[in-house]
């Protein structure tokens, strides 16, 4: 069966720069859409076609839906792929696509609106036999009817938005008196972020952990679950640091989990990659928390393990291939950890940081992958999320995994912008991570007044400018292509470099 021609990303950034390599190794030719503010940026350079949508606030440029459907008509491509965030679980922009006979590369339109709810994908996955969080399954319109429900569910609970995601509209609320402070709360964040105020209440679990589960179904009713993703590691309900395996998990709950995540998916005709997200108590009790119908930002890690693209795998099914995977095909192979790179000030309360990429080299060697969506030169706006890549690390196992991606945070050279790398670093040499022992409560508890970079004292200074000088010594020796007896040695040339000639 052909696969298309010709497919638009509908999305910026290193998401779209993700989807064009997939495409370019399958030989389909690229449409992307950028705003004025992104005229320059990397997704338009690596494109073979690059249409303008408008302004630079998301509003009126990448959930533009007039215009983008315009340049999809206007452009002639076949598919469309909406990477992650913005428009990439719309069911009514899948609609208008379908209507104007081009194909959304995701799931159908019935499967994004049914988990696009959370009471009702709450229903649903209860009806399809998966673990649910003890709650109350309705819409809660006053706090004095939650503290009731609190009451008999017993707190601590947590509330959330029925439309909610990415962390908004949730609060945990530990006593009854902080039930009317925390209902407004949520449901005020709901309201500002979903336009959708309706909250729900569910049994909070405490120090859980966040497993999530990666399917991918075909057209013809093919599904299979490939492995985990532990993604614990989280900063007010945002994922931070993501790996797969999980450490945590046993052989056996590992199935119990997957094949729950497929019979929730076979529940609502699912196809195309789509993640059922869980919370995981210490006794390794697995409780549904909501599915996305989308692409991960933590895709790469389940990519690394098992040797799966997921975004060829999308589109393949988009296309109408079958599957031609099986689950007795899935193997999981070594360890993978991914950390997001964000310019952001760790030591400032994680304020986002604005500007141009002054340096910009990306760290390279054995197991490491990084997904950018930037250059040196670039400009991180203030209209979008200041992530700047997603750097990841492959190895034989967690031990040396970690390793390598400690020592690729430490040789990215970023400037222009701050960056939370140190931040990343300490996360990933704490000595729970390195044991385990973390839950989405990690971050809260071991750094509860935020992050503060160790301070340095003066001889630890020397000693950094002498290695840096070194380094910059090596560097110099490389570049001419000096071969050992040629030319000066190393050390020869670190006496010239700390000279300043």
């Amino acid at each position: 069966m052909p696969l298309f021609k010709k497919i638009l990303i509908a999305n910026r950034g290193e998401i779209a720069c993700r989807v064009i390599r997939s495409c370019n190794r399958l030989g389909i030719a690229t449409v992307v859409i950028y705003s004025e503010a992104d005229k320059n940026a990397l997704h338009v350079r690596l494109a073979d076609e690059a249409w303008p949508v408008g302004p630079a606030p998301s509003a009126q440029s990448y959930l533009n839906v007039e215009r983008i459907l315009e340049v999809i008509a206007a452009s002639g491509a076949q598919a469309v792929h909406p990477g992650y965030g913005f428009l990439s679980e719309n069911a009514e922009f899948a609609r208008r696509l379908e209507e104007a006979g081009v194909v959304f590369i995701g799931p159908p339109q019935g499967a994004v609106r049914a988990m696009g709810d959370k009471i009702e994908s709450k229903k649903l996955a209860v009806r399809a036999g998966v673990s649910t969080v003890p709650g109350y399954v309705g819409i809660i319109d006053t706090p004095d009817e939650a503290a009731r429900i609190a009451d008999d569910i017993g707190f601590p609970v947590m509330i959330k938005a029925t439309a909610g995601g990415g962390g908004k509209g949730m609060r945990v609320v530990n006593r009854r008196e902080e039930m009317a402070e925390g209902f407004r709360a949520a449901a005020s964040e709901a309201r500002s972020s979903f336009g959708d105020d309706r909250v729900f209440i569910e049994k909070y679990i405490t120090r859980p952990r966040h497993i999530e589960i990666q399917v991918l179904g075909d057209r013809q009713g093919n599904i299979v679950y490939l492995g985990e993703r532990e993604c614990s590691i989280q900063r007010r309900h945002q994922k931070v640091i993501e790996e797969a395996p999980s450490l945590f998990l046993t052989p056996q709950v590992r199935q119990a989990m997957g094949e729950q995540a497929v019979a929730l998916a076979r529940a609502v005709g699912y196809h195309s990659a789509g993640t059922v997200e869980f919370i995981v108590d210490q006794e390794r009790n697995f409780y549904f928390l909501e599915m996305n119908t989308r692409l991960q930002v933590e895709h790469p890690v389940t990519e690394l393990v098992t040797g799966v693209d997921l975004v060829e795998q999308m589109i393949r099914i988009a296309a109408g291939e079958p599957l031609a995977l099986r689950q007795q095909d899935v193997t999981l192979t070594g360890w993978a950890i991914e950390a997001r790179v964000y310019a952001e000030d760790a030591r400032r309360g994680f304020l986002p940081s604005i500007g141009r990429l002054t340096d910009y080299q990306e760290p390279a060697g054995p197991g490491i992958r990084v997904d950018s969506g930037t250059y040196e030169g670039g400009e991180i706006s203030m209209y979008y999320d200041p992530m700047i890549a997603k750097l990841i690390a492959y190895g034989d196992d967690r031990v040396q995994a970690t390793e390598r991606l400690v020592d690729a945070l430490d040789s990215y050279d970023i400037r222009g912008v701050t960056t939370n790398l140190d931040f990343l670093g300490s996360l990933l040499t704490h000595p729970r991570f390195a044991t385990g022992d973390i839950s989405t409560n990690f971050i809260a508890e071991e750094y509860p007044d935020g992050y503060d970079e160790p301070t340095v004292n003066e001889q630890e200074r020397e000693l950094f400018a002498v290695i840096a000088a070194y380094v910059r010594a090596q560097q110099e020796l490389r570049a001419r292509h000096v071969h050992a007896g040629d030319a000066d040695s190393p050390w020869k040339l670190l006496k010239r470099a700390g000279r300043g000639g």
